[in-house]
């Protein structure tokens, strides 16, 4: 099946995620080694299809370039060289840290396991690939509530009392 693949790359983990085959929804993937990533990358290919790499990019917030900019570059250029077929889209990763860790709160995780960094690099991940999706989708959700007839709204379907 077709995937989209997030990508949050560190100078030791990265953060992967994954979109649904219509590219509507992104999922946490995984947390990898950086230095296997490529071959990590190389047999998920073996059993999906990758249509684009969205890899999120560390900018400061004067839109200046983070320190981290040069470990993503190079990591990018191994990425090309590797899947010279596949696009990559560069999204911008500012606050995903604090997102992913807002989600694992919201989400009853526990403290201990918010300490997880793994938890929170791939989580970051799908973020980044969730930003993409929703932009190239033009922002709409996948489902328009002003589409649903009106008789079939709550309106019409509550009981009277």
């Amino acid at each position: 099946m077709d995937r989209i693949i997030g990508i949050d790359f560190g100078r030791r983990r990265t953060g992967l995620a994954v979109s649904d085959p219509l590219g509507i929804f992104a999922s946490a993937l995984d947390t990898i080694d950086s230095t296997k990533l490529i071959d990590y990358l190389k047999k998920y290919a073996n059993s999906e299809r990758i249509l684009r790499f969205v890899v999120g990019y560390p900018v400061n917030m004067d839109g200046r370039p983070s320190e981290a900019q040069a470990d993503v570059d190079v990591f990018l250029k191994s990425l090309a060289k590797a899947f010279p077929e596949v696009p990559v889209t560069l999204e911008d990763e500012r606050f995903t840290s604090v997102l992913a860790h807002q989600v694992m709160i919201d989400g009853g995780m526990k403290a201990s396991r918010r300490k997880d960094k793994t938890s929170v690099d791939k989580i970051s991940a799908a973020i980044i690939l969730q930003s993409y999706l929703d932009r190239t989708r033009g922002g709409s959700p996948a489902f328009d509530p002003s589409a649903v007839p009106e008789s079939l709204s709550r309106n019409k379907t509550r009981k009277k009392k």
